[in-house]
């Protein structure tokens, strides 16, 4: 089994599981540690992330900023896009197509999602990001494509 997977499925149903297995991909990834992530949903094909309205993460509007929105995005994209590459593939990001649909203000929640990877093939494969404020209203979307192709030989 993918290794992350792994780790979120020991992890997410303990106490305290989600919080932990959250840090230890920000400390592997510095750059989400500016977003404070919260994974709250990991599987192939599916992941959901969640970020609080602090501070940290406002414009000078008092909303949240629209670079922290797509941190949240490639977040939910890259961990989403991990978890469901089967032995023998990889992923790298080849680009990113967003969306400000409104302002964004309150904890934000990203649904990615992905179709499967098909072993062997090199191909872009998108992951299309939702992101909705607490009353459950779309106010960001994104599409990451994924650079998807096998391992090379070691």
């Amino acid at each position: 089994m993918n290794t992350v997977l792994n780790t979120w499925q020991k992890l997410s149903g303990k106490p305290a599981g989600k919080m932990l297995f959250s840090k230890a991909v920000s400390f592997k990834t510095p750059y989400f540690s500016s977003i404070s992530p919260r994974w709250e949903v990991l599987e192939a094909g599916r992941g959901v992330v969640t970020m609080r309205d602090t501070r940290r993460v406002h414009n000078h509007l008092g909303g949240v900023h629209a670079i922290a929105l797509c941190n949240l995005a490639e977040a939910a994209a890259g961990l989403t896009a991990e978890v469901s590459m089967p032995d023998g593939m990889r992923w790298i990001p080849a680009g990113m197509q967003v969306r400000y649909l409104a302002a964004a203000k309150g904890k934000m929640t990203a649904h990615a999602s992905m179709r499967e990877i098909v072993v062997g093939e090199k191909s872009e494969v998108p992951v299309a990001v939702e992101v909705k404020n607490q009353a459950g209203e779309i106010v960001f979307t994104a599409s990451i494509d994924m650079y998807v192709s096998p391992k090379k030989a070691r």
